[in-house]
């Protein structure tokens, strides 16, 4: 039986790689760092409207700002006994001076340093970035794991040119750094399937097995070769092979007999053909578009074949894969689809409530742990006690709610998110939801129902840590019913969940999510697995 290891952590990667995973543990980092200096780290959900600035989740929103905290990471590389990470970065600083890129940086040596403690001697990381930070983070690669450990510096094609063509070339990859533990990594070599026109060649029928083969010459090129020159077939030439190996290769039905005499050929059969050696340049995997099915709505979402092929070429069946930065899960799904352990962290509850519902969809026998995230009662309204923005959070992505505004703090005008929702299959109607983790009264149920009004919605959840009152539950019938004209369905207007009944996984009486606000994940087949070109 395999060993239980597929978890999903919640929290800072730092603080989880330090108390979480154990020295030399992981066979294969794939990790994602965000960073753009116009735009936070965010998860985007667009609105069946089509609006996605109401829809963003700022989850790194100081974290790449010079501050204490990068100060702090800073401060840890000087004294992790790294000396040349932190004499690369003490230079990046006097270059750069103390602003976001450097923060960036900061943060991601300390994380470097963790993630090369926690790999194998014969585990790979591969590094995904854009062209803005590479080249400094290949320094810090090269600091932390050794300028000899370095192995490639891969460039996707992630998309066609576009903008800013006429004032400098077009940017169109994005670049995949890899380096090692050890002196030797797990490598499995990867093809990529033939050309057509390669194809083509092999023109010819075997009677025997019926597979396609092309015919290739069996002549040496070299004249001089007394012990190699026979007759084979009615020819006396200066052949490739011995005279056994050339008689076993018939006997075998491995030679080709043209008609009319000609010269004996060898059968060169297609399915012995292994493909082309992927390169170090990546143009056959393309990004994904808005219309590609596995799209779950997260703007860095990179392809599943993307993340299959470095998994399918650093491990093997059985290895231990890591995602510190999983975002929407994509590195977790090619792992488990290709039969590894793996292990993903994030730091918002929206990623880690994607994940959990992405891996369940596609893998409905899954097992795996989720760490940081309440998976109880008690564990819940710890997390409110604690923190009521992310108790808030937490409790939205359980509803598949999205968070009104961006889930930014400060006033939100009754709303903590919306459950977009289109009874027909048409028209898009909304589901207010407010969620409350403490103290509660009727006034919270009066509140809503005036913001339902407001804001023209049909329906509304209103999630609490207590139990309701009969005065609460009164008023939230009052407020009447919705009925779906397509069905003739009733539905509460006014709907009270509580937290120990989404523990008895009771969910809203919605009458329809919209796909494009939450989108599915494919189930995968796991019962086969073809070989990976």
């Amino acid at each position: 039986m395999r060993r239980m290891t597929n978890t999903l952590h919640y929290g800072d990667n730092l603080h989880v790689l330090r108390e979480h995973i154990a020295d030399e543990s992981v066979d294969l980092i794939y990790l994602d760092p965000p960073f753009n200096s116009n735009a936070n780290y965010n998860i985007l959900f667009k609105s069946p409207e089509g609006q996605q600035s109401d829809a963003q989740i700022e989850a790194f929103e100081d974290t790449w700002h010079w501050n204490d905290k990068a100060e702090d990471a800073f401060d840890e590389v000087m004294r992790s006994g790294n000396s040349d990470a932190f004499t690369l970065l003490r230079a990046m600083r006097d270059f750069l001076g103390e602003n976001d890129m450097m923060a960036y940086l900061a943060m991601m040596a300390v994380r470097l340093i963790e993630l090369h403690r926690v790999l194998k001697p014969t585990g790979s990381l591969y590094l995904h970035c854009d062209p803005t930070a590479s080249h400094y983070l290949k320094l810090l690669l090269d600091g932390v794991f050794g300028a000899d450990r370095f192995r490639n510096e891969i460039v996707w094609n992630r998309t066609t040119p576009k903008g800013l063509a006429f004032s400098r070339f077009a940017s169109n990859h994005d670049v995949i750094l890899v380096s090692q533990r050890g002196e030797s990594a797990k490598w499995n070599s990867a093809y990529m399937a033939h050309s057509e026109e390669y194809l083509e060649r092999y023109n010819l029928i075997d009677e025997a097995t019926g597979k396609r083969f092309q015919a290739t010459s069996l002549i040496n090129p070299n004249s001089n070769r007394p012990n190699l020159t026979y007759e084979f077939g009615g020819h006396t030439r200066v052949w490739r092979w011995t005279r056994e190996r050339m008689k076993a290769a018939e006997a075998a039905g491995e030679i080709y007999f043209p008609p009319r005499g000609g010269i004996p050929r060898q059968k060169r059969f297609l399915d012995e053909q292994e493909g082309v050696p992927v390169s170090d340049v990546w143009t056959d995997i393309p990004p994904l578009n808005s219309q590609a099915q596995e799209r779950l709505g997260y703007p860095t979402q990179k392809p599943l074949a993307l993340l299959e092929r470095i998994i399918a070429a650093s491990s093997n069946e059985g290895d231990v894969v890591l995602d510190p930065f999983c975002g929407c899960g994509t590195a977790v799904h090619a792992a488990e689809k290709l039969g590894r352990q793996w292990i993903g962290i994030d730091v918002t509850h929206l990623a880690i409530g994607l994940i959990e519902k992405r891996m369940t969809e596609a893998f409905p026998d899954i097992a795996f742990e989720v760490k940081g995230r309440p998976q109880s009662l008690s564990a819940a309204m710890d997390l409110a006690a604690r923190d009521k923005h992310q108790f808030e959070l937490w409790a939205l992505s359980v509803v598949d709610a999205v968070p009104w505004k961006g889930g930014r703090k400060g006033a939100d005008g009754g709303i903590d998110g919306i459950i977009w929702f289109k009874p027909d299959g048409k028209r898009t109607e909304k589901a207010i939801v407010e969620v409350k983790g403490g103290g509660t009264g009727v006034k919270d149920i009066g509140r809503l129902a005036q913001v339902m009004q407001r804001e023209g919605a049909p329906l509304g959840v209103f999630i609490t840590a207590q139990a309701p009152t009969r005065a609460m539950e009164r008023d939230a019938a009052s407020v009447g019913v919705w009925e779906n004209e397509l069905t003739g369905r009733k539905h509460p207007r006014l709907q009270i969940l509580t937290l120990a009944e989404i523990f008895q996984n009771k969910r809203p009486d919605i009458p329809w999510v919209d796909a494009s606000a939450v989108k599915k994940a494919r189930r995968e087949d796991t019962t086969k697995q073809g070989k990976l070109l």
